[in-house]
């Protein structure tokens, strides 16, 4: 059998009977095509361990815009694909490699930025909340910083989605999976002035007021995508004197470590964040631990 024949069954399995997203579908065929892209349409038995490492050496010499070589993590996220494709193969009984002879490629973790307080009041001041665009941008950051959302997660909110008056309401995050986001009642707040300053009926929590593409044919206002909050983020980072990389992610970061820092269990925050696995949490664990100082200067002897 061909592997582009086999490869678009795969993705119609993965829309109909794993109901995964749009995007992560379109991810996978992006990976699978790269394989493609390398050997041709071949036979699904020609997947051999010796054509994988070819391949393996292929991507990595692939380079990126930024890079001679491309990230171990994405070529380990090409990996997880053809993985995941190999397994479909054999619940088809489709002859095909085993997927467990695919190892993935070590990668070095990298550290976690966060910001502290007083530079997240230094972000948070930037915004110009005398105009509309201002509001919603304060309201963004603080919206960010107090629900640990993903940046997918935040872009994807209408207004019927979120309950201000409770200060909680559901998302759909990664694996179409739900889970409870709780907000502080100062977040509350900004978001509330900034729905208060509209005047509009658009359905998005966030929409764009700039630019020739503000508005769609009917005259309702455009949501704001995932690259415009990547830019009012770091451009607020880089107004309030911040020397970091500043991201969206970092706001998530932030919001997870302010919890171990005040004493949250590893566990509630895993749950928090929507993490599958508690590893993914862990690297938390690195950045600090409320009680580390407190054992060190209580059982470490000072004597010389």
């Amino acid at each position: 059998m061909l592997y582009s024949k086999i490869k678009t069954d795969f993705l119609e399995y993965m829309e109909v009977e794993q109901n995964r997203s749009q995007k992560t579908i379109a991810n996978y065929d992006h990976y699978l095509t790269r394989l493609e892209d390398f050997a041709g349409d071949i036979k699904i038995s020609d997947i051999t361990p010796e054509l994988v490492r070819k391949w393996r050496l292929w991507l990595n010499r692939l380079g990126t815009n930024s890079s001679e070589e491309m990230q171990k993590s994405t070529q380990n996220y090409h990996l997880i694909a053809l993985r995941s494709f190999l397994k479909f193969c054999a619940k088809r009984e489709i002859p095909a490699m085993p997927a467990d002879r695919i190892e993935l490629a070590r990668v070095v973790r990298r550290q976690v930025t966060f910001l502290d307080i007083e530079e997240l009041n230094r972000l948070f001041a930037q915004p110009d909340i005398k105009k509309i665009n201002g509001l919603r941008d304060r309201a963004i950051l603080e919206l960010l910083f107090s629900s640990g959302l993903r940046i997918s997660e935040l872009v994807g909110l209408n207004r019927e989605h979120i309950n201000l008056k409770r200060g909680e309401f559901m998302v759909r995050g990664k694996g179409q999976k739900d889970r409870l986001i709780f907000i502080s009642t100062t977040a509350t707040e900004w978001v509330q002035k900034y729905l208060d300053a509209r005047n509009d009926n658009t359905k998005p929590l966030f929409v764009r007021y700039s630019g020739k593409k503000s508005v769609d044919l009917s005259g309702n206002y455009l949501r704001l995508t995932p690259r415009s909050i990547q830019r009012l983020v770091s451009h607020y980072a880089l107004m309030g004197g911040i020397t970091k990389h500043v991201s969206p992610h970092t706001l998530r970061h932030s919001f997870a470590t302010d919890l171990l820092m005040n004493g949250g269990d590893i566990r509630s925050i895993q749950a928090m964040l929507g993490h599958s696995n508690i590893s993914t949490t862990q690297i938390y664990t690195h950045v600090t631990d409320p009680h580390l100082r407190s054992v060190y200067e209580k059982y470490h002897s000072q004597k010389v």
